[in-house]
């Protein structure tokens, strides 16, 4: 047994000995395969990406772009092998932890694990907000998953990821809805033959490193079996005014933090309260309206509150 760090990762021992161990289970000559390569002096040397780091005055679309570039380089995993464990549940500041290690380590990633890190590298970008936006599409009898990290930024929308398919990562920031943003992910699944079945929206993630809100991964539930086509756009629309609703309350996204004071008195200390969180039975699956209530309504689309 070993210790692990805050990041869920052992403290004495480095991702890559872990996958040579994982290689040793599944072929004989593993172990002595990856000690002949480690022992080896005339190797090439293989290059690290290095982290972007910005100037003040850069702006944020140049940003996006060394970012994208930089989870590109990664390269995205072909091995089978998932060399960072990712939990949805953990708290923001474990899953920063470790994006600080996937940037340590500089192995290939695959999507999930480059949401993470486009939220890492992209915590100093105040005026930038981070949602997650996940896909279920279904091709030759089989169904497939994916998710992005959308961003927004001057009210512009746009994407940072990664996937074997070049048209289903990176988007910049040019589209002017949420909604056609989405679209232009759908006709990008259907240049590949996948037709796209459900759309699942996060709400906006914190920029707060040391956070201990848990990422709202799923808030809108859009089952495209379920909808119109016109019915999907609204409720695209409706979720894109939700956030800014949601932000516009207050400087940004809420972070509750481990050392901020209690004020139940504060609406937006409620706000971020990590004790009222939001239920599975506030997400809004695919067009379905919550009743309307004069007294509820107001303050839930003021002060929903993100876990």
């Amino acid at each position: 047994p070993f210790f692990v760090n805050r990041g869920g990762l052992p403290v004495d021992e480095p991702t890559w000995e872990r996958m040579w161990r994982h290689v040793g289970r599944i072929h004989p000559e593993g172990e002595r395969g990856a000690q002949r390569i480690r022992g080896a002096a005339d190797l090439p040397k293989i290059p690290i990406p290095s982290v972007p780091a910005f100037q003040p005055s850069t702006p944020i679309p140049e940003r996006l772009e060394a970012v994208q570039r930089y989870i590109r380089e990664l390269q995205y995993n072909h091995t089978g092998t998932q060399f960072f464990e990712i939990k949805k549940s953990r708290p923001l500041t474990g899953l920063m932890d470790l994006a600080k290690e996937m940037t340590k380590e500089a192995l290939p990633i695959k999507c999930l694990e480059a949401v993470i890190l486009g939220i890492y590298l992209t915590n100093n970008m105040a005026t930038l907000d981070r949602f997650p936006i996940s896909f279920k599409t279904h091709f030759s009898g089989n169904y497939f998953r994916h998710i992005v990290l959308g961003v927004n930024f001057g009210g512009r929308y746009g994407a940072l990821g990664i996937s074997r398919r070049e048209e289903l990562m990176y988007k910049a920031p040019v589209f002017r809805t949420l909604s056609e943003l989405i679209f232009d992910f759908e006709e990008a699944y259907r240049r590949c033959w996948h037709t796209l079945k459900k759309v699942k929206l996060g709400h906006c993630v914190s920029h707060d490193p040391h956070s201990v809100e848990q990422i709202e991964w799923k808030h809108s539930i859009l089952d495209l079996d379920k909808l119109t086509r016109e019915d999907f756009r609204k409720e695209l629309e409706r979720h894109a005014r939700d956030m800014r609703l949601k932000i516009g309350k207050g400087t940004g996204p809420p972070s509750p933090t481990k050392d901020r004071k209690k004020d139940v008195s504060s609406p937006q200390r409620g706000q971020a309260s990590p004790h009222r969180r939001n239920s599975r039975g506030d997400r809004r699956p695919s067009g379905e309206k919550k009743p309307a209530d004069s007294k509820a309504m107001p303050d839930l689309n003021g002060y929903q509150i993100r876990v």
